[in-house]
Order: C-alpha cells, then sequence, then structure tokens
C-alpha cells in the first residue's frame, strides 16, 4: 500500500514569504524527481508550520528514498540555503487503510 514522507518544517515568519517561494519553485520539484514519486504536496499547518508530503508506491520505496543519495543531496541543499533557521523532522507513514 500506499507510503508518505512527511517532512514537517518551523519556518520563522520573518522567513515565510521567501521560504514559500522557494520551496514551491526549487525545492518541491526538486524533490518529486528526485525521488520519483507518485505525488508531491504541500501546506501550511494551522500551528504555522509548512508540511510537505510525498507519496511513494510502497514503504519499502519510502525507505529505499529516505537512505539515498537524492535526500542527502536534497537536505544538503536545503542547509545550505537555510541554515540553522528553519527545523524540520520526517516521518515515514505506511498507509493502513483508504476509504474513498
Amino acid at each position: 500500500m500506499t507510503a508518505y514522507l512527511i517532512v514537517r518544517a518551523e519556518v520563522p515568519e520573518s522567513d515565510r514569504d521567501a521560504f514559500d517561494r522557494w520551496y514551491a519553485e526549487e525545492h518541491l520539484p526538486d524533490a518529486k524527481a528526485a525521488f520519483s514519486v507518485e505525488k508531491a504536496f504541500r501546506g501550511w499547518g494551522d500551528d504555522g508550520a509548512h508540511v510537505a508530503f510525498y507519496q511513494f508506491t510502497d514503504l519499502a520505496a519510502a525507505r529505499k528514498a529516505t537512505g539515498s543519495k537524492a535526500i542527502a543531496e536534497l537536505i544538503a541543499e536545503f542547509d545550505r540555503v537555510w541554515q540553522d533557521r528553519v527545523v524540520r523532522t520526517r516521518r515515514v507513514v505506511d498507509v493502513a487503510q483508504v476509504l474513498d
């Protein structure tokens, strides 16, 4: 079944507009291509955090991507651009049930 990599980022208000543009124009498209995911989407939580979702075909594909050179390169680029101003967490979720 489908799996997701979910990345939550705490972005300072002063960086929010620049972060939003950068993520939309550069990071999300780069990550989607690097991971070869089915879908990539993002938004802002009601707590002000930025949340990105990367949809994989299954848990094995998500685990492979999160241990890959591609994610290491994406992390390095993120760190280069945002340094220590944006704190983020990553979580892989294996979907157990979908209702249509």
